[in-house]
């Protein structure tokens, strides 16, 4: 299958399993495939956890009692040298071997690639013939595309029913877009601890605290995609997040920045659903329903720093986060 690319993040269907590639899989086996697939997709998972779960938050000033705000925020993501491969170890797996009978080798994960692409021997039992070998390439990644980003992009708004308390909410609207369809949304809620102060207090900065949740359901159409033979095929993946953070910002009138510190929980689940009809030397077949199932947590510190500038009704926002994946955001916000 192609890497497919939507707006929301680069990364969601990543997998550039090639229909051979992943008929060959299923061949040697679900719990190869399984164990093959957790490896390759797991620091793309991770980076998506991350993504999804910045600029929440664009200062720390508070909006007037009933105000709003609406924000579209972009967002990038930062790929590590290290997030683009991983060990694969033979011996961890029933019927996989290297050409050269290594013990491992570092292959490519999604986020990766390498040219020549690299090889494994496949091994398995037909009926008739017995025991059979075959020779695949291992899928690469995002990176034969020249891809160090990942995007991801949304609006966000937020409402202050009280003053000192923001409720904000952020959507990307489901689509339907070759064969991929996604949607994305999250509700946030931030407190302004000072707003508790006097009006004319001296403290000069203004402390908040923020907690998120956010969720990313995203289904791939695999009918017509592979060679594997079957119903109802696709690939289902499901992110789910919270973020709690610390925030700290000036109360200046045009220019303001703002730090923060806090924790990331992030749980994704990856499904290679379906029926599929697997054949070995054209001869025999045999049906396998939802073969593959990954479930992984994401979890740790993220801080970031920023500065907000604020003309009017219209305000310009830029951060950094600093996380097991670094980001950067870029921010509009429209204050009413």
């Amino acid at each position: 299958m192609k890497i497919k690319i939507t707006l929301i993040v680069t990364l969601l269907f990543s997998v550039s399993i090639s229909s051979q590639n992943l008929d060959d899989f299923l061949i040697a086996g679900a719990e190869d495939a399984q164990r093959f697939a957790a490896d390759y997709l797991r620091p793309a998972n991770s980076a998506l956890v991350y993504g999804i779960n910045n600029s929440w938050y664009n200062n720390t000033k508070t909006l007037k009692r009933f105000g709003f705000e609406i924000s579209i925020i972009g967002n990038g993501v930062f790929i590590k040298d290290e997030d683009r491969e991983f060990v694969l170890r033979a011996n961890e797996y029933n019927n996989l071997r290297f050409p050269d009978n290594s013990a491992s080798k570092t292959v490519v994960t999604a986020l990766g690639h390498r040219d020549p692409k690299q090889q494994v021997i496949l091994t398995y039992d037909a009926p008739i013939f017995g025991g059979q070998e075959i020779t695949i390439d291992l899928p690469t990644g995002l990176a034969e595309m020249n891809i160090n980003t990942l995007p991801t992009a949304f609006l966000q708004a937020s409402f202050a029913p009280f003053y000192g308390t923001q409720v904000k909410v952020r959507y990307f609207p489901k689509i339907d877009q070759n064969d991929v369809e996604t949607g994305f949304y999250g509700i946030g809620l931030q407190q302004d601890f000072t707003a508790f102060l006097k009006e004319d207090s001296l403290f000069p900065l203004t402390v908040t605290g923020l907690i998120a949740y956010t969720q990313l359901n995203g289904e791939y159409d695999l009918q017509g995609n592979i060679r594997v033979a079957g119903s109802n095929q696709r690939i289902e993946t499901e992110t789910s997040t919270m973020l709690y953070q610390a925030i700290v910002g000036t109360k200046l009138n045009k220019i303001n920045f703002y730090g923060s510190i806090g924790y990331v929980d992030g749980q994704s689940e990856t499904k290679l659903a379906g029926e599929y009809r697997v054949s070995n030397l054209a001869v025999f077949s045999e049906g396998v329903t939802d073969p593959v199932n990954i479930n992984e947590d994401t979890d740790g510190l993220i801080s970031t720093l920023g500065a907000n500038l604020k003309l009017g009704i219209f305000g310009l926002n830029a951060s950094y986060s600093f996380a097991e994946f670094n980001s950067a955001s870029l921010g509009m916000n429209f204050t009413f």
